[in-house]
């Protein structure tokens, strides 16, 4: 079954228990209707990892639907901005958790996940004190150019998400060997890796749970406030934890706003680089650095 981009009721857990189920009986199963803007399929894969986020990845799933209330309106109003699937945000979700020091096995970095090359070529430094992978509203500002290319390529969402799990060179001579863009024939041929072959279904699964937390069991969820910072002009020399204890908050909380920054200061080599500090702390912040600043040129 395929449903796209159209509005309708999201299946409930009891609907989902049948692999087949007709689209009448979903739209009648739960209103007012949700969007989706990609396409939705609902087959025994996404019935697989829908169970699974009910039962043994119950608490990691609870944890990244708490954290998508403080990430997903930046990445969503983004996406929208360029004129993208706000769908799309649940990439990072199931790429991430929205854990911006996330490292994977094939040292991918970041809420989006990104290998070095290809953030480099998308236009995020890796400098051994600033990683901008880590950085949320920089990756998904260079995720959105990636998945643009990849999309231009594909023509389709399907395929987009599997490009972006094996890399496009790879789905590029799979698509070549098989001759069909089609992403479930080429699960039916066996034609992808076991994880690419999971990422769709996998993504599916955390959009139908996502949209009706309730309806899968996910009830009284922690709602933090949306990521929302001020942008200063540091110069070299400032240290978070200094900035911090000045403002009179947790340095670790400064650095969770910062956590591009590797080392936890500006050095030399960077002469001024622009930091996150909390809304309404800009005074306070102006007045550090000139202290600091002035304190180094008595020194």
């Amino acid at each position: 079954m395929i449903l796209s981009s159209v509005s309708f009721a999201i299946p409930t857990p009891k609907t989902l228990v049948a692999e087949k189920s007709s689209l009448s009986e979903i739209i009648r199963s739960e209103p007012p209707p949700p969007i989706f803007d990609i396409p939705v399929t609902y087959n025994s894969q996404v019935a697989r990892w829908i169970k699974y986020y009910q039962t043994s990845g119950q608490s990691t799933f609870k944890k990244w639907l708490e954290r998508s209330y403080k990430f997903f309106p930046m990445i969503k109003r983004e996406l929208e901005r360029n004129k993208l699937p706000k769908d799309l945000a649940y990439m990072v979700m199931i790429e991430s958790g929205f854990a911006p020091h996330a490292t994977s096995t094939a040292e991918a970095v970041g809420p989006w996940q990104f290998i070095e090359s290809t953030a480099n070529r998308y236009g995020l430094r890796t400098l051994w004190w600033l990683d901008e992978r880590r950085d949320f509203k920089k990756s998904t500002l260079a995720a959105i150019r990636y998945v643009s290319d990849l999309y231009n390529e594909f023509e389709s969402w399907y395929l987009v998400a599997a490009s972006y799990n094996m890399g496009e060179n790879g789905l590029r001579r799979i698509i070549q060997k098989y001759r069909t863009k089609d992403y479930w024939k080429l699960i039916e041929l066996r034609a992808l890796p076991t994880e690419t072959a999971e990422y769709v279904p996998k993504l599916l699964a955390a959009m139908l749970v996502a949209k009706a937390p309730s309806l899968y069991g996910f009830r009284s969820l922690r709602t933090p406030e949306p990521l929302e910072y001020q942008v200063i002009n540091a110069p070299a020399g400032i240290k978070l934890d200094e900035l911090a204890d000045f403002l009179g908050v947790t340095r670790q909380s400064l650095r969770e706003l910062n956590t591009e920054l590797k080392v936890g200061f500006i050095p030399k080599e960077a002469q001024n680089h622009p930091i996150h500090i909390p809304h309404g702390a800009l005074t306070l912040a102006k007045q550090f650095i000139a202290q600091s600043t002035k304190n180094v040129a008595m020194d």
